[in-house]
Protein backbone atom coordinates (compact mmCIF):
# COMPACT_ATOMS: atom_id res chain seq x y z
CA UNK A 1 0.00 0.00 0.00
CA UNK A 2 2.84 2.35 0.34
CA UNK A 3 4.85 3.94 -2.52
CA UNK A 4 8.44 4.83 -2.60
CA UNK A 5 8.96 8.38 -3.69
CA UNK A 6 12.56 9.79 -4.19
CA UNK A 7 13.25 13.09 -2.79
CA UNK A 8 16.28 15.01 -5.26
CA UNK A 9 17.79 18.50 -3.54
CA UNK A 10 18.22 21.04 -6.46
CA UNK A 11 20.57 24.43 -6.41
CA UNK A 12 17.58 26.75 -7.57
CA UNK A 13 18.99 27.67 -10.92
CA UNK A 14 18.56 27.24 -14.66
CA UNK A 15 18.79 23.89 -16.09
CA UNK A 16 19.14 21.88 -13.00
CA UNK A 17 15.20 20.32 -13.61
CA UNK A 18 16.59 19.61 -17.01
CA UNK A 19 19.17 17.55 -16.10
CA UNK A 20 17.08 15.39 -14.08
CA UNK A 21 14.44 14.97 -16.77
CA UNK A 22 17.66 14.13 -19.43
CA UNK A 23 19.54 11.64 -16.95
CA UNK A 24 16.06 9.66 -15.99
CA UNK A 25 15.48 9.48 -19.63
CA UNK A 26 19.14 8.41 -21.05
CA UNK A 27 18.12 5.58 -18.23
CA UNK A 28 14.64 4.49 -19.00
CA UNK A 29 13.15 5.75 -15.99
CA UNK A 30 9.50 7.25 -16.62
CA UNK A 31 8.40 9.62 -14.03
CA UNK A 32 4.70 8.86 -13.15
CA UNK A 33 4.04 12.03 -10.85
CA UNK A 34 5.85 15.01 -8.93
CA UNK A 35 5.75 18.14 -7.04
CA UNK A 36 8.48 20.73 -6.86
CA UNK A 37 8.63 22.63 -3.84
CA UNK A 38 11.66 26.17 -3.93
CA UNK A 39 13.10 28.62 -1.97
CA UNK A 40 15.61 30.97 -3.42
CA UNK A 41 18.39 29.03 -3.16
CA UNK A 42 17.13 25.53 -3.60
CA UNK A 43 14.24 22.97 -4.34
CA UNK A 44 13.27 19.86 -3.87
CA UNK A 45 11.79 17.63 -6.10
CA UNK A 46 9.40 14.76 -5.77
CA UNK A 47 9.38 12.35 -7.64
CA UNK A 48 7.22 8.71 -8.05
CA UNK A 49 9.00 6.80 -11.05
CA UNK A 50 8.83 3.07 -12.28
CA UNK A 51 11.93 2.26 -11.30
CA UNK A 52 13.04 3.92 -7.88
CA UNK A 53 16.18 2.17 -7.64
CA UNK A 54 17.39 2.72 -10.72
CA UNK A 55 16.63 6.57 -10.50
CA UNK A 56 18.26 6.74 -7.56
CA UNK A 57 21.74 5.05 -8.72
CA UNK A 58 21.69 7.43 -11.95
CA UNK A 59 21.22 10.19 -9.89
CA UNK A 60 23.66 9.83 -7.37
CA UNK A 61 26.00 9.04 -10.06
CA UNK A 62 25.61 12.44 -11.62
CA UNK A 63 26.14 14.02 -8.53
CA UNK A 64 22.57 14.54 -7.07
CA UNK A 65 21.63 14.50 -3.52
CA UNK A 66 18.87 11.78 -3.44
CA UNK A 67 16.54 10.41 -0.55
CA UNK A 68 13.77 7.83 -0.54
CA UNK A 69 10.51 8.50 1.15
CA UNK A 70 7.24 6.20 1.61
CA UNK A 71 3.64 7.74 0.36
CA UNK A 72 0.00 6.50 -0.14
CA UNK A 73 -1.47 6.83 -3.72
CA UNK A 74 -5.19 7.86 -2.85
CA UNK A 75 -8.25 7.25 -4.98
CA UNK A 76 -10.03 10.51 -4.77
CA UNK A 77 -13.67 11.25 -5.91
CA UNK A 78 -12.97 13.76 -8.79
CA UNK A 79 -16.04 15.84 -7.88
CA UNK A 80 -16.57 18.71 -5.44
CA UNK A 81 -15.91 17.61 -1.92
CA UNK A 82 -13.98 14.54 -3.12
CA UNK A 83 -10.89 15.66 -1.58
CA UNK A 84 -12.20 17.27 1.47
CA UNK A 85 -13.95 13.91 2.18
CA UNK A 86 -10.13 12.60 2.89
CA UNK A 87 -8.63 15.62 4.58
CA UNK A 88 -11.59 15.39 7.14
CA UNK A 89 -11.05 11.73 7.46
CA UNK A 90 -7.35 12.34 8.63
CA UNK A 91 -8.36 15.59 10.59
CA UNK A 92 -10.90 13.55 12.54
CA UNK A 93 -8.34 10.88 13.32
CA UNK A 94 -5.18 13.34 14.32
CA UNK A 95 -3.15 12.51 11.45
CA UNK A 96 -1.28 15.39 9.58
CA UNK A 97 -0.53 15.77 5.90
CA UNK A 98 2.66 16.32 5.46
CA UNK A 99 2.59 17.49 1.97
CA UNK A 100 0.27 16.14 -0.76
CA UNK A 101 0.30 16.27 -4.51
CA UNK A 102 -1.61 15.36 -7.54
CA UNK A 103 -1.38 12.36 -9.50
CA UNK A 104 -1.72 13.05 -13.59
CA UNK A 105 -3.83 9.87 -14.41
CA UNK A 106 -7.08 8.89 -13.64
CA UNK A 107 -7.76 6.19 -12.00
CA UNK A 108 -11.39 4.80 -13.49
CA UNK A 109 -13.73 8.05 -12.94
CA UNK A 110 -11.41 9.06 -9.66
CA UNK A 111 -8.22 11.27 -9.57
CA UNK A 112 -5.18 10.15 -7.83
CA UNK A 113 -3.30 12.24 -5.16
CA UNK A 114 0.23 11.20 -3.50
CA UNK A 115 -0.13 11.97 0.22
CA UNK A 116 2.59 12.27 3.14
CA UNK A 117 1.43 11.63 6.14
CA UNK A 118 2.98 12.28 9.85
CA UNK A 119 2.03 8.45 11.27
CA UNK A 120 1.80 6.81 8.02
CA UNK A 121 0.64 3.19 9.18
CA UNK A 122 -2.34 4.79 11.11
CA UNK A 123 -2.80 6.76 8.13
CA UNK A 124 -3.21 3.92 5.79
CA UNK A 125 -5.55 2.13 8.77
CA UNK A 126 -7.69 4.92 8.50
CA UNK A 127 -8.17 4.93 5.37
CA UNK A 128 -8.92 1.61 4.99
CA UNK A 129 -11.66 1.87 7.69
CA UNK A 130 -13.30 4.96 6.10
CA UNK A 131 -13.50 2.79 2.87
CA UNK A 132 -10.90 4.47 0.73
CA UNK A 133 -9.13 2.84 -1.96
CA UNK A 134 -5.56 3.12 -1.54
CA UNK A 135 -3.63 2.04 -4.55
CA UNK A 136 -0.94 -0.18 -4.89
CA UNK A 137 2.70 0.42 -5.55
CA UNK A 138 2.43 -1.76 -8.61
CA UNK A 139 -0.91 0.60 -10.02
CA UNK A 140 0.97 3.68 -9.76
CA UNK A 141 4.19 2.39 -11.41
CA UNK A 142 2.73 0.82 -14.35
CA UNK A 143 0.27 3.77 -15.43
Amino acid sequence: MKLEQISIFLENKSGRLADVADILAKAGVNIRALALADTTDFGILRLIVNDTEKAKKVLKDNGFTVGKTEVVGVEVADRPGGLAEILTVMRDSGINVEYMYAFVQKSGGNAIIIFRFDELEKAIETLRKAGIRILRGEEIYSL
